[in-house]
Parts: C-alpha cells; structure tokens; sequence
C-alpha cells in the first residue's frame, strides 16, 4: 500500500514539473518572438498599420532601374513620318511659256494639263519632257520647235518652257505701211521686219515695184537691199 501511494506521488510530481516546464518554455518563446504565432495565422499585413490603427497604402512598385529601357509590346507599332512625293494631278495648274529665240520674245499661257502627265513625279516627268524634245510632234516642228524644259514643279503649279527659233524664209516681199517700207515672209501676208526706209526717197521705178510687192530671192539679197537705202 504504502508502495503504491509513493509511485503515485512520484507520477503526480512528474506531471506538475512537466507541465511548468512546457509552460515556462512558452512563456520563454513569446518573450524572445513576440507576435509569432499572429504572423502565422495570416495576419501577415500588419506593417501596413500605423501606430493608429490606420491603414496605410500599399507600397509602389519598385522602378525600373537607370538606363534600363522597357520592353516593346509584341502588338506595339511605331509609325513612321513619311512625306508624301508630290505628283501631277488634274487640277494641277500648266502653265506653258513659249520664247521665240529669233526675235527675242516670250508668251506665256496656261494650258489643260496632258493626260500623260497625270500621276508623274518630278523625275518621270523630266523624263517624259526629254522624250518629248527628242520626238516633237509635226505642229510643234513647224513652228520651229527647239527644245523645252521644266521650269517649276508642285503638286499645285508645273510650269514648262519651250523654245522656237524661227526658219528663215527662203523668199521675201517688199512692201509699204504708212510710207515705210516692210519685209513680209514668203507667204507675202506675214510680216517679218519694219525698216526706216520711206518709200519717197527710193527711186521712181523702185517705188512701184514695191508698191506691186517686190520679191526678194534669198536672205543675203535682203540685207543688201537695206544696206543700201538705210538712213
């Protein structure tokens, strides 16, 4: 009896000491790890709160860092600036500027614009004007066309100039207009030069050839004539 009742004491002692050692082993961990057990239990966000009580915002994400540049989206585009090249259009203004070589004038007009150079840039229609004055039409030959060439060129304006040197007639007619001697061309109507010549002043007999429309047979016959009766 008195063996069973020290055994019992013996196991009564071990549990008091045991259960103030795990208790004191406790106390020891939440002295050295305070707030343990809360962090684990999810509460993870507490250094969100300030010394209040109140919530604080969440921290921003951190920068890149210097010099490092961002990736491109895969779908991003970067348009390019392209200016577009001017071409002819049909409201484009055509201007045509025609210089007579032999007497030393020049007109200008402005003329429908042709079908051809629709759609031309500034290169393809210097080409096209080169091909031009290697293969003039016949009105243009007749007339004693030369050459030509592109004077201005925008969308909005092209101007071209062509030049004529006018052929020398191959015959001449002597005539008067207000007592002064003329010279027309060949076809006895165009005129071709006024002269300072009075006709009172030229023989009788030469009066009325001229006054009939006196013909001249070449260029050099011409000259001589003038230089003869010039004042």
């Amino acid at each position: 009896m008195k063996l069973v009742k020290r055994i019992s004491f013996f196991m009564a002692l071990s549990t008091v000491m045991l259960g103030t050692g795990a208790y004191g082993a406790l106390k020891a961990e939440d002295f050295f790890y305070p707030n343990r057990y809360q962090m684990n239990n999810g509460i993870s966000h507490a250094s969100n709160y300030n010394a209040n009580g109140a919530w604080l915002k969440e921290t921003q994400p951190m920068r890149m860092a210097e010099g490092t540049e961002e990736e491109e989206s895969p779908g991003q585009v970067i348009e390019a600036s392209v200016t577009a090249e001017p071409v002819v259009t049909a409201d484009t203004l055509y201007l045509v500027e025609s210089v007579n070589l032999t007497k030393g004038t020049a007109t200008q007009s402005q003329e429908t614009i042709p079908v051809k150079y629709i759609g031309l840039n500034r290169e393809e229609l210097l080409e096209e004007l080169s091909f031009y004055c290697d293969n003039p039409p016949l009105t243009e030959l007749e007339k004693g066309f030369e050459t030509a060439e592109l004077t201005a060129f925008s969308k909005d304006r092209v101007a071209v100039c062509k030049y004529y040197r006018a052929k020398t007639p191959k015959q001449f007619y002597l005539k008067v207009a207000d007592h002064f001697i003329i010279v027309c061309e060949e076809d006895g109507q165009t005129l071709y030069m006024n002269t300072d010549i009075l006709l009172e002043r030229l023989p009788e007999s030469l009066q009325r050839e001229i006054m009939a429309g006196k013909p001249v047979a070449s260029e050099e016959e011409l000259y001589l004539f003038l230089e003869s009766y010039s004042s």
